[in-house]
């Protein structure tokens, strides 16, 4: 059966895909959404958002409702553990060039949740449909789907691609995914037990290397702190996610007499890989669909968010300004170089540093990290590169 459908089909119901929907209905652009799963997912994913990420969702209502429900997050530290000798950097160094000179710890699906409130109405949202062809015209792209076991066929003038890193419009599409996967698993796992107690100084963001060689990762959120645990490479993964290994792990940062409650625990694989082009034709892609990279830096999120609304300006311009199709190609111009050039190379770096091994060298970053924290220039410079300022500032400058 084939119907007529909006202007813009968006395919995946993550943080990226509802943004866009509700920046595209702001301006009246009538938009379907696709979203394979039938209940939002409230599973561990990313936490942290960015200062220039807040001043962009303020207009629509939705920073306000993050930090009600977030964790403001004034500084981030990288620091030896068990000394606790460590770098600080403050945030706040940041205030005139940002509205929210912080980072905000809030889990993604928060966000996910309140942006489907708001397009509640305004969008069409195809739950449990799941996307499974194109055909692009000149005027016009086919989409095919299957929802409750039946085929369709959708037409809409855009076809955009949110739909994370194994993306099957990227597939389809024919837009090469290039990069590698990192030899490491991640474990992320949740805890109630308060680090801040227990660790002078401790940060709501705090990259933290052990004396005994191998680092990890505490990330506070409401009521419960994240933990990043890189598992040794001389013992098999399952048995490094027994119980009994988990609690070891935790024991080593915050020794106690009993063991840790655990509430959630995920292994994970990071990738660095970019899209050869974020459009082809009437289809373009955004967030991990686009890129995807090491999470330290929390930077994956953000710059999937910033997609969003560069192409809705894109979308926003050909669809209301009367602007041709190459307002497209632009887009694929500004954010395709800061994800190459700024996120996913600042994440590697990041990796590249908590990965160091060599108690020497390690103390010899820490020192450089703390002469740059104390300096309040080359603090400021830091920070406005790390919190992703600087690189939106350059993406907007390209025409």
């Amino acid at each position: 059966m084939e119907v007529q459908v909006p202007e813009v089909i968006i395919v995946g119901g993550g943080p990226v895909g509802f943004c866009l929907a509700l920046l595209l209905a702001e301006r009246g652009i009538e938009t379907t959404l696709i979203e394979q799963d039938k209940v939002m997912a409230r599973e561990l994913r990313a936490s942290t958002f960015h200062p220039p990420t807040l001043d962009l969702l303020a207009p629509l209502g939705i920073t306000a409702e993050l930090l009600a429900r977030g964790e403001p997050c004034p500084t981030w530290q990288i620091r030896l553990h068990p000394s606790g000798e460590r770098a600080v950097f403050d945030l706040g160094v940041l205030q005139g060039e940002t509205d929210y000179p912080f980072r905000l710890q809030c889990e993604q699906w928060k966000l996910t949740e309140a942006l489907r409130d708001r397009i509640a109405g305004k969008v069409e949202i195809l739950c449990g449909a799941r996307f499974t062809g194109l055909r692009q015209a000149a005027s016009d792209v086919e989409v095919e789907i299957e929802q409750d076991g039946e085929g369709r066929r959708l037409r809409c003038q855009y076809l955009i691609g949110c739909d994370g890193a194994r993306s099957s419009v990227r597939g389809i599409a024919g837009l090469a995914f290039e990069g590698e996967t990192y030899p490491e698993t991640t474990i992320l796992v949740t805890t109630t037990f308060a680090f801040e107690d227990h660790l002078p100084g401790l940060s709501n963001v705090s990259y933290c290397w052990k004396e005994e060689g191998g680092n990890f990762t505490l990330l506070k959120a409401p009521e419960r702190w994240r933990v990043s645990i890189y598992p040794s490479e001389d013992r098999s993964l399952e048995a490094q996610l027994e119980p009994s290994s988990i609690d070891g792990a935790l024991q080593q940062i915050v020794a106690r007499s009993r063991p840790y409650e655990i509430g959630e625990m995920r292994p994970y694989r990071v990738h660095m890989r970019l899209a050869a082009r974020y459009d082809i034709g009437r289809v373009a892609i955004a967030g991990d669909a686009a890129h995807v990279n090491n999470p330290a830096g929390g930077m994956g999120l953000n710059g999937g968010l910033h997609d969003a609304f560069e192409l809705a300006s894109a979308l926003i311009a050909v669809l209301r300004e009367g602007a041709d199709d190459s307002r497209l190609d632009l887009y694929d111009r500004r954010r395709r170089p800061v994800a190459r050039d700024e996120i996913l190379l600042q994440a590697d770096r990041n990796r590249a540093r908590m990965r160091e091994a060599d108690p020497v060298r390690r103390r010899e970053m820490l020192a450089q990290l703390q002469a740059t924290a104390s300096d309040p220039l080359r603090c400021k410079a830091h920070l406005m590169r790390s919190s992703m300022i600087e690189g939106l500032r350059r993406a907007a400058a390209i025409v």
